[in-house]
């Protein structure tokens, strides 16, 4: 689900930038065209690149940018989940490492269930956040679209919070070893 998501991100992102950028430069060739033919007093030509500038222009792409930066922080956030499905997130697991048996089973369980702790901490604040936009009524500046349906915060927290706690549950039952915490889809 993730890949499929952050796949569809990147290139609505990409195409986005790219239309875009393209708009901003087909405008900056209009009006200069518009002034080199007033220059050299081509009426005809002027008249076509008027009216192509006023085309252009009259095509707004002002919510471009932030319609960008909402689904580069949509990938991130996937990316996180995704993360943590595919055992590729930030760990620091020096110390399990260095422990065997049921003392390593022990400390890996403790540290999952922080992490399960903390998906879960995520999951009540961004949806508390997201109700409280909610309620506000925001609506963002260029999108002009409610920032309750933007906002993606508890998101990613709800897809890996189920993972990590089947994972934490497979290790302190003794189902899973420690060294299977690298990929929690399996």
């Amino acid at each position: 689900l993730e890949e499929v998501l952050i796949a569809t991100l990147i290139a609505v992102a990409t195409v986005l930038i790219f239309l875009a950028v393209t708009h901003r430069f087909a405008i900056g060739a209009a009006a200069d065209l518009v002034g080199y033919a007033r220059a050299h007093e081509m009426e005809g030509l002027a008249a076509v690149a008027k009216t192509t500038f006023k085309s252009i222009n009259a095509l707004k792409m002002t919510w471009a940018q932030e319609a960008c930066i909402y689904l580069f922080v949509w990938m991130a956030k996937f990316g996180a989940a995704y993360g943590v499905r595919t055992g590729i997130h930030v760990g620091v697991d020096i110390l399990a490492e260095r422990l065997t048996g049921s003392k390593r089973k022990l400390i890996t369980t403790i540290a999952m269930s922080g992490g399960v702790l903390f998906t879960a901490i995520l999951t009540w604040i961004g949806t508390d956040f997201v109700l409280h936009v909610r309620h506000g009524g925001q609506t963002s500046p260029d999108l002009e679209m409610k920032m309750w349906i933007i906002s993606v915060d508890p998101m990613p927290s709800i897809i890996s919070m189920p993972l990590a706690s089947r994972q934490a549950l497979r290790i302190a039952s003794g189902s899973a070893s420690p060294a299977d915490t690298e990929r929690l889809s399996d």
